[in-house]
């Protein structure tokens, strides 16, 4: 049975097919009632799941084409971010951010919103020049940035087609320092905010809400000059992992060594297994000017959640004009969690953390945990009745549909 990484979830499709050619992709999108593509099963809901064909596009031909006039990367959607990245990395080139997993799938990556952190970094998505999908009827089309309906094509869920290549943004090569300090004081955090998230290129601070410090704070930086301080926070002596008693081994390396931005920018090494894995994780994207109110509320709520809680992980991410984003239109502070796997345990205290940052304007990840339905999330994306409608259009016979989608955007 085909289970998700986490194995919180086993996959309904009655097929699942592997094609090793876009002919072949085609074929199978062409015949089928109702089809979905599967990415690198990194997700903790049924976002990538049908009740018809799954098809996993890890198999197609691997295609990493550099453009350098246009600074762009055509690439194979089924590709992994630690693959690409290594690839570019070899032929003089960079993303400018990625998340703290290299092990996801670029297509799947985009078409969910996930991101990396930094003030003034957008999500992996933002990244995207261009797609090139398989339609319902098993025709090829391609949309590229400037095109009508565009920015409602890139974060998609895989309701308007499957993608077999993506045209990402891309700069020369960099290095990146990783500096990591400990026990910050939340009253130094919340009133220096704006100062901390702007300390480096990208942010990470690590917490389980109920403590008086932020147990960690993961600084990535393009200037290789070591910081001086951090509001007084020691600096961590030797390596540290967010999660207690975790390998070392899989975390990117540390203690302000320069390296490439590929071994920096992921909190863990494409060689190793991510995380623990035997996790279930939630998130949620709040607008930046709510964000103290967010963290004051999830500090209150810690001991309903504390004994489910691993880590908590907050980020800041660039807005963007993409629909479906959790940085739609908004500067975004996110809030991860990552739990215990224990499913009913998460799911009964969901609610009560949705009540608290939905008013707030918080938008839940779309390939992590979370309760809020259509009625909640049509409140919270200004383009969703949009969305709604260029799907009905690229996808009139709902081919690409599935309980997910009819869940969380009314598209039954």
């Amino acid at each position: 049975m085909l289970t998700n990484w986490s194995g919180n979830h086993r996959f309904a499709a009655a097929r699942v097919h592997r094609p090793t050619t876009v002919e072949e992709l085609q074929a199978v999108v062409a015949g089928a009632e109702r089809v979905h593509a599967l990415g690198s099963r990194h997700s903790f809901t049924d976002v990538a799941d049908t009740a018809g064909d799954l098809v996993v596009t890890a198999d197609l031909p691997e295609e990493i084409a550099v453009d350098a006039e246009r600074r762009q990367v055509r690439v194979s959607g089924g590709v992994t971010y630690g693959r690409l990245a290594a690839e570019l990395h070899a032929q003089g080139w960079a993303l400018a951010t990625m998340a703290s997993l290299p092990h996801i799938s670029v297509a799947g990556a985009v078409a969910t919103g996930t991101h990396g952190s930094g003030d003034r970094i957008g999500s992996l998505a933002a990244a995207v020049a261009g797609l090139d999908l398989v339609s319902a009827d098993g025709s090829l089309r391609s949309v590229r940035r400037g095109d009508p309906d565009f920015d409602g094509h890139v974060v998609a869920l895989g309701a308007l087609g499957v993608a077999t290549h993506v045209t990402l943004d891309v700069e020369p090569t960099y290095d990146v320092r990783q500096d990591l300090y400990t026990d910050l004081p939340w009253g130094v955090a919340l009133e220096r905010f704006d100062e901390l998230t702007a300390s480096a290129g990208s942010v990470s601070l690590f917490t389980d809400w109920a403590g008086a410090d932020v147990a960690q704070v993961w600084l990535k930086s393009r200037d290789t000059t070591p910081p001086t301080d951090l509001f007084g926070a020691p600096a961590a002596v030797g390596t540290l992992h967010m999660l207690t008693g975790a390998d070392l081994e899989a975390v990117t390396d540390q203690g302000g060594v320069p390296g490439p931005w590929h071994e920096r920018l992921p909190h863990f090494r494409m060689a190793f297994t991510p995380s623990r894995g035997e996790e279930l994780q939630s998130e949620y994207l709040v607008p930046r000017a709510r964000a103290l109110e967010a963290v004051a509320a999830l500090r209150s709520l810690a001991g309903r959640f504390g004994p489910l809680l691993q880590v908590s992980e907050v980020r800041t991410v660039a807005a963007d004009r993409l629909w479906l984003s959790g940085a739609y239109d908004v500067d975004a502070v996110a809030l991860h969690f990552t739990w215990v796997r224990d499913v009913p345990g998460v799911y009964a205290v969901l609610p009560a953390i949705e009540e608290t940052l939905l008013p707030l304007g918080a938008r839940p990840h779309w390939g992590k945990c979370f309760v809020a339905g259509a009625d909640e999330l049509r409140l919270l994306y200004p383009r969703f009745e949009d969305f709604r409608a260029l799907a009905q259009r690229v996808d009139p016979d709902g081919v690409f549909r599935s309980d997910f989608l009819a869940r969380t955007l009314d598209l039954g």
